[in-house]
């Protein structure tokens, strides 16, 4: 054993062991091994026969829980386990929230505390009150919000009145305050009262070399539209010339994109959907040349992982009015299978899977990152290619194809070798044999 998210050692009692216990109670639960040294060595303790009243007695005084204290012996040692469960509301030590994070022990203050207690209330964001009132809302929007949801809401269209149809969708809370998530929804200016809650597209050559940057505010119905036009405006690689049909009635010219715009919609949706809107940074959406990062405040919520985001899952909401908003008028399936449908999409058209990435510390953030080429070496070496190999796949880009002649000369491998190598990437079904004898070349599937 080591210390670790849920587990901690302790030489000895001392009351300051109490900020440990809340701070354990605050997260996913753990155990505290009184006489045990820094490594897990039971070095055992005295007056074991008091602790055992002592301990359970301060933690319920002080911290207002209740916890299983035990009396182990190790190494012929006593050893003292105290095992603290999660709690649902919230535990202060001397009026402060502490959690685990790792092997350590964290205050918590700013908008990350903010984000704790509002998560132990059993509140959303989405659903506090705001101080808007029904004059800015934006009836178009909520007309196309009805339009949009017959299908869903098939009797939508008998309400009539507006305020009706939102306290019926819940978007007023119960003392007639519009919700946080009524204004971002269909507010005519949400940044008003929530002046982060906009999204960034920017062209990037490189990190620090950026092209052009389109700030997007409005409603999130207006930001999802505006978002897909201001990407639309960097990806597109020309027009489809094998379409014929050039008359004056409707030119039949359409645009080719370098990834599924069906795929980068979900994405957009994602974000505004799940993002942390206690944070002050907004979502933002960094276009390269050879992939587009989505970005967003707010980590997975638990027990959610990158990989769960690969296979049917059911997750907790973050801000669930909101996404059930966007649930109604069709612009999600359900929840939960916006990710598989980004996998999807950008399978059927020869890329690489989007990559989910978790920040976990503080309130945290989630990105989802498409990659335009499959053969990029970050993708590459993600495929197990070694580095000679790398450079075969960067070579047969270049020039259309590679021998086991240009496979020696790049790599100073001997006939054997080459081969082998050659072999392995049309396995891993990077390359594909042409020609015989003498004439065989490799070339990119």
């Amino acid at each position: 054993m080591k210390e670790s998210q849920n587990i901690e050692f302790k030489i000895s009692w001392a009351d300051e062991c109490l900020k440990i216990v809340s701070a354990f109670a605050n997260s996913n639960g753990g155990k505290i091994y009184i006489g045990m040294d820094d490594k897990g060595k039971p070095i055992g303790i005295k007056n074991a026969k008091k602790l055992l009243e002592d301990i359970p007695n301060k933690i319920r005084n002080k911290l207002q829980i209740t916890s299983l204290v035990n009396l182990e012996k190790r190494d012929k040692r006593d050893v003292i386990i105290i095992d603290i469960l999660p709690s649902s509301f919230p535990v202060f030590y001397e009026g402060k929230i502490f959690i685990r994070s790792g092997a350590t022990t964290q205050e918590l203050t700013g908008v990350e505390l903010s984000s704790f207690l509002l998560d132990k209330t059993g509140n959303t964001w989405d659903k506090l009150p705001s101080d808007a009132d029904e004059s800015e809302l934006d009836k178009e929007a909520i007309e196309k919000f009805i339009a949009l949801s017959e299908n869903r809401l098939p009797l939508i269209k008998a309400v009539k009145d507006i305020k009706l149809l939102l306290q019926n969708l819940q978007l007023y809370t119960k003392d007639g305050k519009l919700t946080r998530g009524a204004v971002l929804l269909f507010g005519k200016d949400p940044q008003f009262y929530f002046p982060t809650a906009y999204t960034k597209v920017g062209r990037f050559k490189t990190e620090t070399d950026i092209l052009d940057t389109v700030i997007v505010n409005g409603n999130l119905f207006a930001q999802l539209d505006r978002t897909l036009e201001a990407i639309k405006k960097h990806i597109s690689v020309k027009f489809d010339t094998r379409v014929k049909d050039f008359t004056l009635e409707g030119l039949s010219r359409r645009d080719i994109w370098e990834y599924p715009l069906d795929a980068l919609r979900e994405a957009v949706i994602n974000a505004l959907i799940h993002r942390d809107y206690l944070g002050t940074a907004p979502i933002q959406i960094k276009i390269f040349d050879d992939k587009v990062e989505f970005w967003n405040l707010g980590k997975l919520m638990p027990p959610l992982t990158p990989d769960d985001l690969r296979k049917p899952h059911q997750a907790n909401q973050r801000n669930p009015q909101i996404a059930s908003i966007f649930y109604y008028t069709g612009l999600i399936e359900s929840w939960g299978s916006g990710t598989i449908k980004m996998i999807n999409l950008c399978k059927e058209n020869g890329l690489p899977e989007p990559e989910f990435v978790n920040y976990e510390q503080g309130i945290g953030a989630f990105s989802v990152i498409f990659y335009k080429d499959i053969y990029t070496e970050e993708n590459l070496r993600k495929m197990g290619l070694n580095e000679r190999q790398i450079k075969a796949v960067r070579y047969a880009k270049e020039k259309g194809k590679i021998t086991n002649k240009d496979y020696r000369e790049i790599t100073g491998l001997s006939d054997e070798g080459a081969r082998l190598d050659l072999m392995d990437l049309v396995n891993k079904h990077i390359f594909k044999v042409e020609g015989k004898g003498r004439n065989i070349r490799y070339v990119l599937r």
